[in-house]
């Protein structure tokens, strides 16, 4: 009876973050929210959820995997650099969050030149990291520049010191405010994050989304300081977006895909942002370099991503920079 009482469907989960039944099996399917299965339905433990409210989950390195719509929890704490150098040596990594990749890595394995594909869901300069370091094949980033108004060449340079790399273009995304039904709090900017009556969650440093948040106040004048809840942090745009759902804040910051999959919340476009893929030159002759590149130009990935909405599509697959 106590398990019973401690544990939750998905649609319980649904309903408690306010969010739809596909989005949590997402999130398990991600690593986002541990689950197990009791015959054959899938269950989460409560203060599992609670967890994920309260700092939201950092994601281990998985496999895609379609079959399968939930990750059975490891039994003890997982060695994240063994694992990434493990999947580095038997497959192809690919470092990123957008559902995007999702679908680039199910098209991957289905290529002719196909290759079994790992999925690193870190932010963006985690994957500019992991891609120097070697535990990485590919890093899809989204990071704005203040000074030059321009996306990720500047940073790709900064984290690749001598090593010469390519950017393909993957997607164009509207950046914004996620806001409760209504907007009570008639939120209009970035001004508007410094008043006193508005409560804002953030997301974690080095992501995309972060950075363009602090580059933002930095090229306004404004002070973090003075914005409530800057401190804390939630770990993807489906996190922040359930929490102003849910009324523990009156805005967060994320892309507008997330929006679209979370109930009571009102998306205020402000950025259009430029989602890439970054991919080192040496690595530009590969099959499954190659592959990608292919599937991304292929009429049938963009017509699977259009169909989700929020892409702008016009350059995708397309080599924009050699830095």
């Amino acid at each position: 009876m106590k398990v019973e009482a401690s544990s939750l469907t998905p649609q319980e989960v649904a309903d408690l973050l306010k969010i739809t039944k596909n989005t949590v099996y997402e999130l398990i399917k991600r690593g986002e929210l541990p689950a197990y299965r009791v015959g054959r339905k899938i269950r989460v433990e409560r203060q599992d959820v609670e967890a994920y409210k309260k700092q939201g989950k950092s994601c281990e390195l998985t496999p895609h995997q379609d079959a399968a719509p939930y990750r059975t929890p490891p039994a003890g704490p997982p060695n994240y650099q063994q694992e990434e150098a493990s999947a580095y040596r038997q497959g192809l990594v690919l470092c990123g969050q957008d559902i995007l990749l999702d679908i680039l890595t199910r098209h991957l394995e289905r290529h002719p030149q196909g290759i079994h594909a790992f999925r690193n869901y870190g932010g963006s300069f985690a994957g500019l990291l992991a891609l120097y370091q070697d535990q990485a094949h590919m890093a899809a980033i989204h990071l704005w520049d203040g000074d030059t108004g321009s996306y990720n060449i500047p940073f790709v340079r900064r984290f690749l010191p001598g090593v010469p790399a390519i950017i393909v273009h993957l997607a164009i995304r509207m950046q914004g405010f996620y806001l409760a039904a209504g907007n009570p709090k008639n939120i209009k900017g970035w001004h508007d994050l410094t008043r006193p009556d508005v409560r804002f969650i953030n997301r974690e440093k080095g992501c995309g989304t972060r950075v363009l948040l602090d580059e933002q106040l930095r090229r306004l004048g404004l002070d973090r300081h003075l914005i409530t809840g800057y401190e804390n942090e939630e770990f993807s745009h489906l996190g922040v977006a359930s929490t102003v759902a849910r009324g523990e804040v009156d805005v967060g910051m994320g892309n507008e895909k997330a929006a679209l999959q979370v109930r009571g919340v009102e998306f205020l476009p402000l950025h259009k942002e430029r989602y890439e893929l970054v991919i080192k030159q040496e690595n530009l002759h590969h099959p499954h370099t190659r592959a990608v590149i292919e599937i991304l130009q292929s009429d049938e990935f963009k017509k699977e991503v259009q169909g989700l909405g929020d892409y702008d599509l016009t350059e995708t697959g397309r080599i924009v920079a050699e830095v």
